[in-house]
C-alpha cells in the first residue's frame, strides 16, 4: 500500500490520477484574515473612523499621514537591505511588496488600537514623567508601554488597545500575509513603542513661548 504525503498547496498523484488539491495556501490566508476580522469587538473598524468619534483625528494620523506612512518606507527599506522576508525577493518588486505589506499591517494595527482604546476611554497620548532623575523618567517612559490612563476616571490601567493593535499586526502578518512569526511581529512593534516613548521623554521641550522674529 503507498502512502502520499498530502500538501494543500501541492497536487498529488493517485490511481487516477493527478488530483488538485482541496485548498491553496491563498484560501487558507484568506480564511485567517476572515477569521481574525470577526473576532474583532463588534463596530471596532466603525469606532475608530466614524466622523464624530474622537479617536478618528489620531487613527488617521496614525494610518495614513506622512509621518505613518514614512515609518512604515523605513521599515520596507530595512526590511529590503535584511532580504526578509525572503520570499518577496529583491530590487523594485520586492521593495514594493514589502512596502504593501507593511501598510496593510500597520493599518490593521492601528484600526484595532483605536478602536479598543475608544470603547475602554484609554489615553493613548504620551506624558512625560513629573519625577527627576534618568532611572525614574526611564522607568516611566517604558511602562507607559503597556500601562495608560482611563481618560473619564483617571485610574492607571493595561493599555489594552495598544496590546490589541501589536497583536492583531503580527496575527495578520502570520496568517494572512504569511510573512513572519506573528509574535516576533508584534514584540518588535512593541519594542519600537517603546523606543519612541523613550524618545518623547527625554526629547528637549520645545518654547511654545519663544518671542517671533522681528
Amino acid at each position: 500500500m503507498t502512502l502520499y504525503r498530502i500538501r494543500p498547496d501541492v497536487p498529488f498523484r493517485t490511481s487516477q490520477g493527478l488530483r488538485p488539491p482541496d485548498c491553496s495556501l491563498h484560501n487558507m490566508r484568506a480564511a485567517l484574515l476572515l477569521a481574525l476580522l470577526m473576532l474583532l469587538p463588534s463596530g471596532i473598524a466603525e469606532g475608530a473612523v466614524q466622523k464624530s468619534h474622537p479617536y478618528r483625528t489620531r487613527w488617521k494620523h496614525a494610518t495614513v499621514e506622512k509621518g505613518a506612512l514614512g515609518r512604515v518606507a523605513a521599515g520596507a527599506g530595512v526590511a529590503q537591505l535584511r532580504k526578509t522576508p525572503r520570499k518577496y525577493g529583491g530590487g523594485a518588486s520586492g521593495f514594493g511588496k514589502r512596502l504593501g505589506a507593511g501598510f496593510a499591517t500597520n493599518a490593521v494595527k492601528t484600526t484595532v488600537e483605536h478602536g479598543v482604546a475608544a470603547r475602554l476611554h484609554e489615553d493613548l497620548n504620551y506624558h512625560r514623567s513629573t519625577k527627576h532623575g534618568v532611572a525614574p523618567r526611564l522607568e516611566h517612559a517604558l511602562t507607559s508601554t503597556v500601562v495608560t490612563r482611563n481618560t473619564k476616571t483617571g485610574k492607571r490601567t493595561p493599555a489594552a488597545g495598544r496590546l490589541a493593535g501589536h497583536a492583531a499586526a503580527g496575527a495578520f502578518t502570520q496568517g494572512a500575509l504569511a510573512a513572519g512569526s506573528g509574535a516576533s511581529t508584534a514584540g518588535i512593534g512593541l519594542a519600537a513603542e517603546a523606543g519612541a516613548n523613550v524618545v518623547r521623554e527625554f526629547a528637549p521641550r520645545r518654547n511654545r513661548h519663544s518671542s517671533k522674529k522681528k
